[in-house]
């Protein structure tokens, strides 16, 4: 097969599955334009290669060719029409994108009643649209990464998982390395959207309690933290432990309240490490390991200490309120927010935020108990990291 004439043809294939997909209105075909190269061919032998793929893609039922003049094969071709993208596809050795579409459908089937955004991932890429770059050849990239999530899940039932990702990696798929390339999907699968913020793979790991560098959680404020082997007053303007140590509050702080971000958190340590309250920053979305402290920080404190929680007011930061809120509920707590009130943001620091966006946060908000909070934003139509305040 020519390799000139191949290439044409694939473009031409191309140019048929956008019409299928809705993503061009004018049937597929090969103009002069397209065919320049061909027929600027001063080499006959040349000319009469690319000729005869086209003529054994006709034959094949795939495409019409018309020539120049509108002679029987004289001259030059002037146009290559797609009859029949199938089997063109076929001519080519590819597989349709329809195909392919179907195919992924059948094998994530399974996953829909966990991830309810799979067959928003199936519809994108009926739509030729990717999904953090994977098209519907990566199956078993979003297969893996559901299987990591699970074995992430399922270890965090029986013990609270904090494991390098390498080791994780090679346990689960001999492959040291694996994880750490399922970053996208395990992103999305996590969030369970497509249109998610594309979050550092560091964040993405530390949900699952996977690491390459463990780092403590931080604590600051006048309180005393008892930990595995001492109980001590935090230091300032704020102390970091591993989250496994810290058993619980020695004494009652006025209030408690979570930092999403790390700039908030430095800010609000340095002004109020003197106070007696306790600030811990989440590092985004917590960790296990984290999340296992918080529940035992929060069993130390009576129910009737406030419990706040500062973050971002966009779809990242409710998300990281509900599974805060999840946690806290669990042990007769109630969490609170601050400083997210739209009308806590100045004009010139919002961001317009989708539709969709908005909804997700609406949603988030009320699994966190912030209904009148989540149709504020909602309203409000807008989103802003902390440090934008």
């Amino acid at each position: 097969m020519d390799i000139l004439a191949r290439s044409a043809l694939e473009r031409l294939l191309s140019a048929g599955e956008r019409l299928t997909a809705g993503k061009r209105s004018r049937n597929a075909s090969l103009t002069k334009s397209d065919l320049a190269e061909y027929r600027d061919f001063t080499s006959l032998q040349k000319k009469e290669a690319f000729e005869n793929t086209m003529r054994a893609a006709r034959a094949e039922g795939a495409v019409e060719l018309l020539w120049e003049g509108r002679k029987a094969e004289a001259g030059f071709i002037e146009r290559v029409n797609l009859t029949d993208a199938r089997r063109l596809a076929k001519f080519l050795g590819l597989i349709l994108a329809v195909d392919q579409v179907a195919d992924a459908e059948s094998r994530l089937s399974v996953l829909e009643s966990r991830f309810p955004v799979i067959p928003e991932i199936i519809q994108r890429w009926s739509e030729l649209r990717k999904t953090r770059g994977l098209g519907p050849d990566s199956v078993s990239e979003w297969l893996d990464a559901a299987r990591t999530i699970a074995f992430c899940q399922r270890d965090s039932a029986e013990r609270v998982i904090s494991l390098p990702i390498r080791e994780a990696s090679a346990r689960l798929f001999s492959d040291s390395k694996r994880i750490e390339k399922l970053t996208g999907p395990l992103d999305v699968l996590l969030a369970n959207s497509t249109e998610s913020e594309i979050r550092e793979p560091s964040a993405v790991w530390q949900e699952l309690g996977l690491f390459r560098e463990e780092h403590p959680a931080r604590l600051a404020g006048s309180v005393t933290i008892e930990r595995e082997r001492v109980s001590a007053l935090l230091d300032s303007p704020y102390t970091g432990f591993p989250a496994n140590t810290v058993r619980r509050l020695v004494d009652v702080p006025d209030l408690l309240m979570t930092i999403e971000n790390l700039t908030t958190f430095h800010s609000e340590a340095r002004r109020r490490c003197n106070e007696h309250v306790l600030l811990i920053y989440t590092a985004g979305m917590p960790s296990p390991a984290w999340r296992a402290m918080y529940i035992r920080l929060l069993e130390s404190l009576p129910t009737t200490v406030p419990v706040f929680h500062w973050g971002d007011i966009d779809e990242g930061g409710f998300r990281i309120a509900a599974t805060l809120a999840q946690e806290a509920r669990a042990v007769g707590h109630m969490i609170q927010s601050w400083a997210m009130h739209p009308d806590d943001v100045p004009a010139d620091r919002r961001n317009k935020a989708s539709p969709r966006t908005l909804e997700r946060i609406r949603r988030y908000a009320s699994a966190a108990g912030w209904d009148a909070l989540g149709e504020s934003v909602a309203n409000a139509g807008f989103t802003v990291e902390q440090e934008g305040l």
